[in-house]
């Protein structure tokens, strides 16, 4: 088993900056790929970033490329997801998954392993 648990969700104004981070336990962090993912309301879950097991690769949806970055750091057990000029379209609930993979993955049944969230909201 591996526990995930998101924290530096909160408010934010449009154009400001947050950093998410997603601390494991349980197995070896390095093990894993990592992602992030989100789900505003009324909308279905939707990729935000992934990266592989070292930090080699990373992949981001086309709706945050340039504004976010995701990182780890396999010495702490921590990914993170730096947040830049935040729109209120990137309001939502942020989850941080770990995938049984090396590889980095956009697909979300590629994951084995979810936080519980943490709520971003971005005002106009």
């Amino acid at each position: 088993q591996v526990q995930l648990v998101e924290t530096g969700g909160g408010l934010v104004q449009a154009g400001g900056s947050l950093r998410l981070s997603c601390a494991a336990s349980g197995r070896t962090f390095s093990n894993y790929a990592m992602g992030w993912f989100r789900r505003a309301p009324g909308k279905e879950r939707e990729f935000v970033a992934t990266i592989s097991w070292n930090g080699g690769s990373s992949n981001y949806a086309d709706s945050v490329m340039g504004r976010f970055t995701i990182s780890r750091d396999n010495a702490k057990n921590t990914v993170y997801l730096q947040m830049t000029s935040l729109k209120p379209g990137d309001t939502a609930v942020y989850y941080c998954a770990a995938a049984g993979r090396l590889s980095s993955s956009s697909y979300w049944n590629h994951y084995d392993y979810w936080g519980q969230g943490t709520q971003v909201t971005v005002s106009s």
